[in-house]
């Protein structure tokens, strides 16, 4: 099972890294990651695999917004199966 996280903010030190300490403290795989700078705003967007979690999805998304609100970011995760019913007509 795979999930998409995106992050979108304030450029600043250590997003990334933060990001990536929550995913491997929750068995967390990174499968791809892109990330641009345009001027002094943040964007990543990562391909996680899930399928190793032990938690619910939930904790993760948890997680990930008390970071965001931490730092002044926004954060989402979403489950792959949002895109799947996205192509559905």
């Amino acid at each position: 099972m795979r999930a998409v996280i995106t992050v979108i903010g304030k450029d600043m030190v250590g997003i990334v890294a933060k990001v990536s300490a929550i995913c491997a403290d929750m068995n967390v795989n990174i499968m791809e990651v892109t990330q641009s700078v345009l001027q002094d705003v943040f964007a990543m967007i990562m391909l996680i695999d899930i399928s190793s979690m032990k938690t619910p999805l939930a904790d993760l998304t948890d997680a990930m917004q008390k970071l965001g609100d931490e730092i002044g970011v926004k954060i989402h995760v979403m489950h792959e199966s949002v895109f799947d019913s996205m192509h559905r007509v």
